[in-house]
């Protein structure tokens, strides 16, 4: 398999992070790609019309887009236990998963708003939105820590990479004393094989 991936995306991180803990990340090769939301790669638009990373290329040449969408193909490849059957367990997980992505929706949405739009084109009310989000979002993962334990799965490893993201990109927001629980758990988590594999520079 073949993955379209930029090192610094948190959603990348998130399937490389799924590959490691299912054994499946000797099976994919890595092809760096310049995603960006104006200067689109016409190189992932040829497999993936949003030109986004992660975009996952199968053996038989099929492309398969979006985080969410990858990590669970692979979880199924792999026989794992990432995702939970059917059942209220399930829909926790996702739902969670969500939380986490759209945590790193806002994050990614303050970023862009700072380095790609140019100074006469940004807005402080904008910005300001996107972090009170993510501040909602740490709160909810904030109030969920104690119970995560050692677990493994979507959802832990998607909020997991959320709050590295922020660590890499805006440590200004000092998430760690807002939210002290996720805070002593991400500093476990954050230490797994899987974690520190792909951390980004």
């Amino acid at each position: 398999m073949k993955l379209f991936y930029a090192k610094a995306s948190p959603f990348v991180r998130k399937v490389l992070v799924a590959a490691h803990e299912l054994g499946l990340a000797d099976r994919i090769e890595l092809l760096p790609a310049a995603a960006h939301p104006i200067n689109r790669d016409a190189t992932i638009r040829a497999q993936n019309p949003l030109g986004q990373v992660p975009t996952l290329i199968l053996d038989d040449g099929t492309a398969l887009a979006d985080s969410r969408v990858i990590c669970e193909y692979l979880d199924h490849l792999g026989q794992g236990d990432l995702f939970p059957a059917a059942g209220p367990a399930r829909w926790a997980a996702l739902t969670a998963q969500s939380t986490g992505d759209g945590l790193l929706d806002a994050a990614l949405l303050c970023v862009y708003e700072t380095r790609v739009r140019q100074e006469g084109e940004r807005s402080a009310g904008w910005v300001t939105g996107q972090r009170e989000k993510i501040g909602d979002a740490l709160a909810r993962i904030d109030a969920a820590a104690g119970e995560f334990g050692e677990r493994v799965d979507i959802a832990t490893i998607t909020y997991g990479c959320a709050l590295g993201y922020l660590d890499l990109r805006l440590p200004d927001l000092g998430w760690r004393d807002r939210a002290p629980a996720a805070a002593a758990w991400y500093a476990r988590f954050g230490e797994r094989p899987s974690m520190q594999a792909t951390r980004p520079d």
